[in-house]
């Protein structure tokens, strides 16, 4: 049997070559913004004070905008609008505020990337917002470990396909296709053509940024939280992750341009043993219905 020019590429093309050059797609992003630096430092364990973040937040327009849109959403319900970032600030909630900065600069630098028509940077920016949104909201409820981390393992657990498919199309290509063909899991198909898969790459990234290493675990494990091993008497942060995402699939909000289930299924979430889980829920499609509009 003759092979194609690209076939005879791949085979002497190693794995870990495939997984530099997709790590390389990092490369391709702009610099940090100095608000999405402190918050990322912020991640790792520096100190960010009330009023730095402050600055740093009037000093971006965009962002200073999307908080008090944000903040006089039907969300929040306020009587009065809100019209100072401080103010905005004050009634977010040092938490919401971080999670809102790291989603809407994550979204707006991703946009930046050109990106194969196959892949939808519009519909990863609101999967990935959604299942960071739930995630945090189960965490909450639950005795997880390290639920601090719930937000940003959820907003980064699929980066690793963003990078797949900037740097490694005629890959991306391979993966969907057999995942057609066979109907077999992406993360399988994506082992059996790149020999790792997306979830390794998302945690280089996370590694590249200096991310705490719980992050790191609740993301490599998101599609098999069962190879987890949280603390005694704790549930694995990798499982709410695994859970978001499922639900998340199951409501048709996908990276995929097709939803991957007819319906929202709950059934992973119930499994997590939620209490009141219909306010979670409703919770959830109200912080996502707020949300969504920065991230198309």
């Amino acid at each position: 049997m003759v092979l194609s020019e690209y076939e005879l590429a791949q085979t002497s093309t190693t794995g870990e070559e495939l997984r530099r050059k997709a790590l390389g797609a990092l490369g391709d992003l702009p610099p940090f913004s100095a608000i999405l630096n402190r918050v990322m430092a912020s991640l790792a364990g520096e100190n960010v004070s009330f009023h730095k973040l402050g600055d740093l937040v009037e000093k971006d327009t965009v962002i200073a905008g999307n908080l008090l849109h944000l903040v006089n959403s039907a969300l929040y319900a306020r009587r009065e609008a809100v019209n100072s970032v401080r103010h905005a600030l004050s009634l977010l909630g040092i938490e919401k505020v971080r999670n809102a900065i790291l989603s809407m600069s994550l979204s707006r630098m991703w946009r930046t990337m050109a990106m194969p028509p196959q892949f939808s940077m519009a519909r990863f920016n609101m999967h990935s917002a959604a299942v960071a949104i739930l995630a945090d909201l189960a965490a909450q409820r639950l005795p997880v470990a390290y639920p601090e981390g719930a937000f940003v393992a959820g907003l980064l657990h699929d980066v690793g396909r963003l990078m797949i498919a900037r740097a490694l199309p005629e890959h991306l290509a391979r993966i969907e296709a057999l995942h057609d063909s066979s109907g077999r899991p992406r993360i399988e198909c994506e082992t059996e053509v790149l020999g790792f898969t997306h979830a390794d790459l998302s945690v280089d990234a996370l590694e590249q940024w200096h991310l705490p290493p719980p992050i790191r675990t609740a993301v490599l494990h998101h599609h098999a939280p069962e190879n987890d091993d949280p603390p005694a008497r704790e549930m694995a942060l990798s499982r709410v992750i695994d859970a978001a995402n499922q639900y998340v699939n199951s409501t048709g909000a996908s990276i995929g341009l097709a939803p991957e289930a007819d319906g929202a299924d709950a059934g992973r979430i119930e499994s997590l043993g939620l209490e009141g889980i219909s306010c979670v829920i409703s919770d959830y499609q109200s912080e996502y219905t707020a949300m969504s509009g920065f991230f198309a």
